[in-house]
């Protein structure tokens, strides 16, 4: 499966490539937009979660977006919260944005009938499951947090990984390993080393977009196999940030100069909504939110 232009390096290049490199090229300025957690479904209110005011709050997400210059704009999953249906309700209003968009894939969009669950990336308008965009010397990798999972596996080889990996981490009592999270497999793994290996080669810079999270000040919707990920960035100056949802409530953490930070629900609360434009500068990271999301500025070191 091949998502980005791939190419064989020599042995000694790759070699040279693993190991940290300070980055001193110069970036453009650009900006984007970031929505988490639609999560649209035609049912009645479940706790702080008001499903049926998603379209609403989504459209106004789009025209207050449409407004600026956006490089792109990407939703951090579970654009539904359940039923194959509900993708009709919000998509043509994603599609109005005037910016390229993109999707992550979440828990909740595997919501729907076993029989639909094929059709989920075509409706998304996804061509894989876990791919990079680039941008402006930035090299902007996309996970798929349900690649192992007992909700997104789709085929048997990747459901014997689910039950491995599952099973070898049962016996740890983790608080993340429940059956609404998920995992990367190893093919995953390998590809975003792949990917971080190009990113320092090409002088690039790299931020990680996931519907879970990986880091926090709490771990409970973590993926369950966080810390391989973990281990891997660490060794990469170039990653500059990480990106998700999936935790309503929101977080931030930084960590070895990398930010993680949790975008909160658009679908929580009665009358609120929550998104963000993100700008990228020479030196720090804005994040201008809307509604419950609030505004801060990353460093980048």
């Amino acid at each position: 499966m091949i998502r980005t232009l791939l190419f064989v390096l020599p042995w000694f290049v790759l070699l040279g490539c693993s190991q940290k490199k300070k980055i001193t090229t110069d970036f453009p300025e650009f900006e984007i937009g970031v929505v988490a957690d639609c999560q649209y479904c035609n049912c009645k209110p479940g706790g702080i979660r008001h499903y049926r005011q998603s379209p609403k709050r989504l459209q106004h997400a789009v025209d207050t977006l449409n407004k600026h210059p956006l490089d792109y704009t990407i939703h951090l999953g579970d654009f539904i919260d359940r039923d194959f249906e509900s993708f009709d309700s919000v998509t043509p209003i994603w599609s109005t944005l005037k910016s390229n968009r993109f999707h992550v894939l979440g828990n909740h969009d595997f919501s729907v009938a076993d029989s639909l669950k094929p059709y989920v990336l075509e409706k998304m308008e996804l061509k894989d499951r876990y791919y990079s965009i680039l941008r402006n010397k930035w090299r902007f990798i996309v996970l798929d947090g349900n690649d192992l999972s007992l909700h997104g596996t789709l085929s048997e080889s990747k459901k014997r990984q689910t039950d491995s990996l599952f099973n070898l981490l049962k016996g740890k009592n983790l608080p993340n390993l429940v059956s609404w999270n998920g995992g990367l497999s190893n093919d995953q793994l390998d590809w975003v080393k792949n990917q971080l290996e190009l990113a320092t080669l090409n002088g690039e810079r790299v931020g990680l977009f996931c519907h879970f999270p990986a880091l926090g000040t709490s771990n409970t919707h973590n993926l369950w196999n966080y810390q391989q990920l973990l281990g891997l960035v660490e060794d990469y100056d170039c990653v500059k940030f990480y990106f998700n949802g999936h935790n309503h409530t929101g977080d931030y953490i930084e960590n070895d100069g990398v930010h993680y930070l949790t975008f909160k629900g658009m679908v929580d609360t009665r009358d609120s909504t929550s998104f963000a434009r993100v700008a990228f500068k020479k030196d720090s990271i804005f994040v201008t939110g809307y509604g419950r999301e609030p505004s801060r500025r990353f460093k980048i070191k």
